[in-house]
Order: structure tokens, then C-alpha cells, then sequence
């Protein structure tokens, strides 16, 4: 199971994405915000975009945990 190891709403808020210039600048969808809120896992361009945006590799922001 893909968990992540970082608040990514937040720490896009400390890099100064906040909710509404994401989504009106198109930067991530909105069902790919949805689910960074409910914590669940998003595709491979969210988090390739993600990377880009906090300057960190996946594994920065992920992480796998056994069920």
C-alpha cells in the first residue's frame, strides 16, 4: 500500500501553492487534489508534478507499507 510520508497540502502551502492557485492556474486536477486530501494515491503526473513543485524525488513523499 502507497502511504505518504509528508502533509502534501501543506508543504505546497509552505512552497506557496495554495488550493486556489492550483486549481485555477490548472496546476493539479481536481480529483487529484481530492484525493491528496483524503490521502489517498494519485497517478504518476500528479506525482510527477508534485516532485517538480516541492523539489523532491517520490520517495521524499512516499512510501510503501505492507497490509
Amino acid at each position: 500500500m502507497i502511504a505518504y510520508k509528508i502533509d502534501v497540502i501543506e508543504s505546497l502551502k509552505e512552497a506557496g501553492y495554495n488550493s486556489t492557485k492550483i486549481l485555477k492556474d490548472n496546476i493539479i486536477g481536481q480529483s487529484a487534489m481530492q484525493k491528496l486530501r483524503k490521502g489517498e494515491p494519485v497517478g504518476i503526473k500528479t506525482l510527477d508534478k508534485l516532485c517538480e513543485l516541492l523539489d523532491m524525488q517520490p520517495g521524499n513523499i512516499i512510501k510503501y507499507i505492507e497490509k
